[in-house]
């Protein structure tokens, strides 16, 4: 049976998760029709464009993308304190973006008066809109619906576009953020849809290797930003590219990247974690005391994982 999102979500435990959504009509995403002779390409930009304008609403913030020929991924940071922090107009101001506000809240928010009780249901009501303002299912809903919408009416046709809801991963560790992080921006170079990491389009190592202003998250030492240096996140990602599209086994590199000296990690194992990423990994991923510790948060009695010597385990509460 198949687990509600709710379910797998534990903001206690990790504000980090990857999502991932497939196409229904695999190859129109992108790429030529052969039967129709148009191309698709132009959807992976509706993509990234979408998941852009979604962080400027939500409070998640986007640590990686890649949009392929067939299915997107994403690396979300839920920022829950944010979305504590926004009065209840700011609430309203970044719903009615994406949404029309009821009778009521759209009195309130224009300053009309309003007795006790209209009051107290419209408090309610903010509180449901700024719990979904924090939640990944919306988030994901907004793009998926919005694309969906514009690809059925670009067809012509009616009916789903993608194959199912998104699945996610909980990311219990800084290992986690960086593999899952790395192995999403890899995804071009893993496909033979690109070199290197500045030709991998509508990818996030991309857009911050070009573009200085992006509104992905910030990496640095502050509370709130991906635990890493952007410059030793690049150099390592170039590395493993370089490695993967070679098809190199085991690559070294002249001077290791800061990441995975302070993690520990072996060059070998991390390159095989990225090629295999996909079939070793499935609900979360961490360390086995993570994932026991995940596991006992969502009311689970195992859950698969992966521990350092690379041997699939069900980790038990």
């Amino acid at each position: 049976m198949t687990t509600a999102r709710k379910q797998l979500i534990s903001l206690e435990d990790t504000p980090y998760y990857h999502c991932y959504v497939r196409c229904v009509r695999r190859a129109f995403i992108c790429g030529d029709d052969k039967y129709s002779g148009n191309n698709y390409d132009h959807r992976r930009g509706w993509i990234k464009d979408k998941i852009m304008s979604q962080i400027e609403v939500f409070a998640i913030d986007c640590c990686a993308y890649a949009v392929m020929s067939n299915h997107y991924h994403v690396v979300l940071c839920v920022d829950a304190e944010r979305a504590d922090s926004w009065d209840r107009r700011e609430v309203l101001r970044r719903w009615s973006q994406l949404y029309s506000l009821s009778y009521l809240t759209e009195k309130y928010y224009k300053y009309e008066s309003l007795s006790k009780p209209e009051l107290d249901a419209i408090y309610v009501e903010i509180e449901v809109y700024r719990e979904r303002l924090m939640s990944l299912s919306w988030f994901m809903r907004g793009i998926n619906e919005s694309i969906a919408r514009r690809a059925n009416a670009e067809d012509g046709c009616k009916g789903r576009f993608w194959e199912s809801r998104f699945k996610s991963q909980a990311l219990l560790d800084e290992k986690a953020v960086l593999t899952c992080m790395a192995y999403v921006d890899l995804n071009p170079i893993r496909a033979k849809m690109a070199q290197s990491p500045e030709e991998s389009d509508y990818t996030s190592v991309q857009e911050r290797i070009l573009n200085k202003k992006t509104k992905l998250k910030t990496f640095g030492n502050l509370s709130d930003d991906i635990p890493f240096a952007l410059d030793d996140y690049l150099h390592l990602v170039d590395a493993t590219g370089r490695a993967i599209a070679g098809e190199s086994k085991g690559f070294i590199l002249d001077d290791l990247p800061e990441i995975l000296q302070r993690l520990g990690l072996n060059v070998n194992v991390w390159l095989d974690e990225i090629k295999y990423f996909d079939k070793w990994y499935y609900k979360a991923i961490g360390t086995v005391d993570n994932l026991k510790k995940y596991c006992k948060s969502i009311q689970q009695k195992w859950i698969k994982g992966l521990p350092k010597s690379c041997i699939p385990i069900q980790a038990k509460t």
